[in-house]
């Protein structure tokens, strides 16, 4: 075996080849769940807007808004816990092709920042709207 077949019979990625049904639907939420305990235990970042979105959850319970203002509401609290996951995975992959600084790392980084940063406002905004459509 040669190339792209010698490095993909030795990946995790050619673990999950070849399976179908069920069973890999399994497998899948196996390694989505491993990717959820690595992000919690290594990204500080991933635990502040897990946490941050917790507390969101429960307000979004307690304030009295429209059901499509608490959907909106959970879509963007989804959305910036999204966007931090793939921010995560980004990082986790530049740092693991080197740890030497580079232009392109920067420019990677700093993209899944603003990204995350995105998501973020628009969370930030989306409950602005929804607070004061309650107060007048």
């Amino acid at each position: 075996m040669t190339g792209k077949k010698q490095l993909l019979s030795h990946s995790y990625a050619s673990e999950a080849k070849g399976k179908t049904g069920f069973y890999r639907i399994i497998k899948a939420a196996g390694y989505s769940l491993d990717g959820f305990k690595a992000a919690y235990k290594f990204e500080a970042a991933f635990r502040q807007v897990f946490w941050l979105n917790l507390i969101l959850f429960t307000a979004i319970i307690l304030c009295p808004f429209t059901i499509s203002v608490k959907m909106l509401l959970v879509v963007a609290s989804f959305l910036s816990l999204i966007v931090e996951l793939i921010n995560t995975g980004i990082e986790a992959s530049v740092d693991h092709t080197s740890t030497a600084k580079h232009p392109l790392a920067k420019i990677a980084k700093d993209v899944g920042s603003a990204a995350q940063f995105l998501a973020l406002l628009l969370l930030f905004i989306l409950w602005m709207m929804a607070l004061l459509s309650v107060v007048f």
